[in-house]
């Protein structure tokens, strides 16, 4: 098992990619904490884990909120002793719509969520890891991260951050054996979906269409996602840090020390300006 014994906190995890992410670590070995702010679906996914011999808990909370995550941690600590694993998964993608047209209130709000809630999690558990000197923190990049998003102006921006404070975080870590990367997770099929649909024309023509054929022929299995934040999470990524991999375009399956060394001593899978 490759995270036998670990302690994953996994944000989100009740449904969409963090369920399939949490079921997987479960069953690679992990005592996986599930949170999220939905207590039927946070119970549902916890009793599946047991049911298939794994060991969970689940914790309701608000990532945006210091005091939740606070007791996120804390909570998971005094059960399970430490924290190993962090992914942050909980997102959100509203408002949808031109800049303009969009509740400024929402906007900020999408960033409560996606930036500092992330960043709220990780302030919570570094001073665990420190102390062990040894950790890895997984974040969830999305659309608009690499490239424009119209009419997605706040989950792009907010996901764009995630990865430039990943990149930044994780040179401040290196020295204490904590690595922190980013999964740009592909086009799944979640909530996100119905989001865009039910938008309509506020998505946009390019959005609105790539959204109707996902919902027609399917879009990237959350499993896939799921593999790699397993990859990521365990001793066979050691090294690899401060990187946005891709769970559908990347070759990161054939990652090896070799390869995570030449990665490390290049700017791959980075944000940069290419001229």
């Amino acid at each position: 098992m490759k995270l036998k014994g670990k302690v994953a906190i996994i944000t989100g995890g009740a449904r969409g990619i963090g369920k399939a992410i949490a079921t997987l670590f479960a069953q690679e070995g992990a005592k996986v904490v599930i949170v999220s702010r939905t207590p039927d679906e946070i119970s549902n996914t916890v009793s599946d884990i047991k049911n298939n011999g794994g060991e969970a808990i689940g914790i309701v909370g608000d990532i945006s909120r210091w005091n939740d995550v606070e007791r996120i941690k804390n909570n998971t600590v005094s059960t399970f002793g430490t924290i190993d694993v962090l992914l942050n998964n909980a997102g959100v993608q509203k408002p949808i719509g031109p800049f303009i047209d969009i509740d400024i209130e929402e906007w900020m709000r999408n960033f409560q969520i996606n930036l500092f809630g992330t960043v709220l999690c990780c302030k919570a558990v570094l001073p665990v890891m420190i102390k062990k000197r040894r950790g890895k923190i997984i974040n969830l990049s999305g659309g608009g991260s690499t490239s424009p998003r119209i009419n997605f102006t706040a989950y792009g921006t907010a996901k764009t951050a995630v990865v430039r404070f990943t990149e930044t975080l994780a040179e401040e870590l290196k020295d204490y054996n904590i690595q922190v990367n980013t999964i740009a997770p592909g086009a799944v099929n979640t909530k996100m979906l119905s989001e865009v649909l039910e938008a309509g024309d506020a998505a946009g023509k390019k959005e609105l269409d790539e959204a109707k054929v996902r919902a027609e022929k399917g879009g990237t299995p959350p499993e896939l996602a799921a593999e790699l934040a397993l990859f990521l999470a365990s001793d066979k990524s050691n090294g690899l840090t401060g990187r946005l991999i891709s769970a559908l375009w990347d070759d990161w399956r054939n990652f090896n020390d070799d390869t995570i060394n030449q990665v490390m001593k290049s700017d791959k899978y980075t944000l940069r300006r290419i001229t």
